[in-house]
């Protein structure tokens, strides 16, 4: 019997009608989906999917606990034990379909657990979606980047205090737990400031400048910085 593939599947931002074709038929085609969190049918993963693909809620729910920890230790021990969790599916010759949040590729949890896979022996592929920065750009009405200007994608949480001043556009992401710290490094940028909480999703907020935006904005937050012209 030939093992089964891991699937990392984006759902894209939130809005169920951003998810692609592809997404939806590798859930509608496969039994057993895996979701980030230790209640699937809580996860928001599961909720966007779930609003187009009814039949989600007949499958195989399997819950991937991915604790939002530092200690790179810790958190390797808990990616080892999902890949194992996996591997556990895999081996039945059963595909395993993990969603995610935004684009397969960037930031993403299963990216952790790929690597273990791969490194045991198990067959992977990655199905992107629709990543929150391209859905919060479109939601502002603003393009991200236009003719020759470069585009800086930076996880703000582990780059506080780092000044944005490589010519081009910024997109600061994992910002929510350090908004106050972020906020003073955009003003001194100089940059136009605008900010999308929850994108696509019914509590949407939109954000248009640094001073706009609360200390206390929520984890699904989007931030997006233009050398001003």
């Amino acid at each position: 019997m030939s093992r089964g593939i891991a699937y990392g599947v984006g759902v894209g931002p939130g809005d169920p009608e951003l998810m692609t074709l592809k997404a939806i038929k590798l859930i509608k085609e496969n039994e057993v989906i895996a979701l980030p969190g230790k209640e699937p049918r809580e996860t928001v993963a599961y909720k966007i999917a779930a609003a187009v693909v009814p039949e989600l809620k007949d499958k195989e729910l399997v819950p991937v606990y991915m604790p939002m920890i530092k200690d790179r230790e810790l958190i390797d021990k808990e990616h080892r034990k999902a890949a194992k969790l996996i591997e556990g599916y895999l081996d039945q010759g059963k595909n395993v379909v993990y969603l995610t949040l935004g684009d397969s590729t960037i930031y993403c949890t299963f990216s952790y657990i790929q690597h273990h896979l791969e490194a045991d022996g198990y067959e992977s592929a990655l199905v992107p979606g629709i990543t929150s920065f391209c859905a919060a750009a479109a939601r502002l009405n603003v393009p991200l980047v236009e003719w020759d200007e470069s585009l800086h994608v930076i996880p703000a949480v582990h780059r506080l205090g780092e000044a944005l001043d490589r010519p081009g556009n910024y997109v600061l992401m994992k910002s929510a737990s350090q908004m106050a710290k972020v906020k003073e490094t955009l003003r001194e940028s100089g940059r136009d400031v605008m900010m999308v909480e929850n994108c696509s999703m019914d509590t949407e907020k939109v954000y248009r400048s640094a001073d706009e935006i609360p200390d206390d904005a929520g984890y699904f937050s989007l931030v997006i910085a233009k050398e001003h012209k």
